[in-house]
């Protein structure tokens, strides 16, 4: 069972959670990158399919684990340009249920490994 702690004395969040616990088995997910399969980069100069192939690639790993995205319990994502932030943020109420989304850190980075990624996430899921 998971359960959102959101304490009523603080601020409202907007598409995350102040906290997660769930019982289970931590799982520590690698940052994840818009390279497909083949590993070609996904949405070149372009934010909104770099990150939906970032949640594809998310999905398929916490699934190789036994677990949905139900099961992630903190995100730490990271952009190259603040302005990133809503594309992001749509993209993650899309792969999340309202209400339910995981605690979340947001950064904005010099650059990641490879110049043309915009966008990375890492994730911790609790698996069973």
């Amino acid at each position: 069972m998971k359960t959102v702690i959101n304490p009523p004395e603080m601020a409202a969040p907007t598409g995350y959670s102040y906290a997660i616990k769930k019982t289970g088995m931590p799982v520590f997910i690698s940052g994840q990158v818009a390279l497909d399969g083949k590993g070609k980069l996904v949405g070149e100069n372009d934010v909104a399919a770099q990150v939906e192939q970032v949640f594809a690639n998310l999905r398929s790993v916490v699934g190789a684990c036994g677990g949905t995205l139900d099961d992630v319990v903190k995100i730490t994502i990271y952009v190259t340009d603040p302005s990133y932030r809503p594309a992001v943020a749509a993209a993650r109420q899309r792969h999340f249920k309202e209400g339910q989304y995981p605690a979340s850190t947001y950064l904005v980075v010099a650059g990641l490994a490879v110049p043309q990624l915009l966008v990375e996430i890492e994730a911790v899921a609790m698996i069973g």
